[in-house]
């Protein structure tokens, strides 16, 4: 594949421009720069942490903070984040390596951190037709995806200096009532079949299958894959979510995520994920490219697919509250019931015909 590819920052979303007469001088002196010149860019995508493209002199790098206005203390740990690349990163290949962490918020308005540039091709949901791979180059993708998300899960985290981060016992209930609570805190409308689906969830929690670092967030446009050859990964991003828990809550979030062709309409136009481009594997097939990687047992695997459908349906239903009560005017978000209402109705049929394909 060309080298064309690679992943271009753009110009600064309105609104969220940094202020570079603060932080050319404090990066200048952090980085052993003086002189050098600052400009901004910054990264398409995300609904989350911003990230920038800042250059000093001809050196790039990436700069992460939180979205303007967020409540910075609670989802958007900067600290966290930081703390995690940097003891990943000196035994992991695949965690960039982060350079500085600033809490001191006359800099930017808040804390942020700034880790080394990796370049490399990101497979984005909505890329321009010229650059969807092959399905032969797609299929060596999704193998490679599956065999590092595996392999992800298989780092000794207390060996890095990750022992301490998180509370992985019973990290199952912690995540089916912690879901189930955002769902109800930001309930619309009737929809029954979500409900009931919380309810089974909590009737049928499975006991923990291990620990693990899990990543919550792994997907194709969370990898950095080589201009070169894209079938191997070189880099995972977004490890704002990442903790210490049961690495098949991990796998189910990213299965749920895992859009087929076979899927109705209304969810292949969320644009979840290029998943359902040709060469990619079924979910079934996904599940067993998994196992056989990682050795665990995934004979109770529509558990863990219902729990990350309905994940995304509280997700998409945080959105149409906010809708709903006037926060956003984006008219893409007007219909976003219904898509719950959808998910609710996928996650019962996988329950009902116990099986992850083919479910409408």
């Amino acid at each position: 594949m060309s080298n064309n590819w690679n992943d271009q920052a753009k110009k600064v979303r309105e609104g969220e421009e940094l202020n570079i007469a603060t932080l050319e001088p404090y990066l200048q002196q952090e980085l052993g720069m003086p002189g050098a010149a600052l400009t901004i860019e910054q990264f398409p995508g995300g609904f989350s942490n911003l990230t920038y493209l800042i250059r000093l002199g001809e050196k790039g790098f990436v700069l992460r903070r939180p979205p303007f206005g967020a409540k910075i203390k609670s989802a958007h740990d900067m600290g966290r984040e930081y703390r995690i690349l940097a003891a990943l990163s000196t035994s992991y290949a695949k965690a960039p390596k982060p350079l500085l962490y600033t809490e001191n918020e006359e800099v930017l308005g808040a804390p942020f951190y700034v880790m080394e540039r990796v370049e490399g091709v990101i497979l984005r949901p909505k890329m321009p037709k010229e650059m969807i791979p092959d399905p032969a180059i797609m299929s060596g993708i999704a193998n490679s995806l599956i065999e590092t998300f595996s392999d992800l899960h298989a780092v000794d985290y207390k060996a890095v200096g990750l022992g301490e981060m998180g509370r992985p016992e019973g990290y199952v209930e912690r995540q089916v009532s912690g879901w189930t609570k955002r769902y109800f805190k930001s309930k619309t409308d009737e929809i029954p079949e979500i409900e009931q689906i919380a309810k089974w969830l909590a009737d049928h929690q499975p006991g923990e299958s291990g620990t693990a670092l899990i990543h919550n967030d792994f997907k194709y446009d969370n990898v950095v894959l080589n201009a070169s050859d894209w079938t191997e990964i070189i880099a995972i991003l977004d490890w704002e979510m990442s903790t210490i828990g049961d690495p098949l809550m991990d796998f189910g979030t990213s299965l749920g995520y895992w859009v087929t062709a076979d899927d109705p309409d209304w969810l292949k136009m969320l644009a979840l994920s290029p998943t359902v481009l040709p060469g990619n594997p079924s979910r079934a097939e996904v599940v067993q490219m998994y196992a056989d990687r990682s050795g665990r047992d995934l004979s109770n695997v529509v558990f863990y697919f219902v729990y990350g459908l309905f994940k995304i349906a509280v997700i998409v239903q945080q959105i149409y509250y906010r809708y709903k009560h006037g926060h956003t005017q984006d008219q893409r978000f007007a219909h976003l019931n219904q898509v719950v209402k959808g998910l609710g109705v996928m996650a019962q049929s996988a329950i009902r015909k116990k099986d992850i394909d083919h479910l409408f």
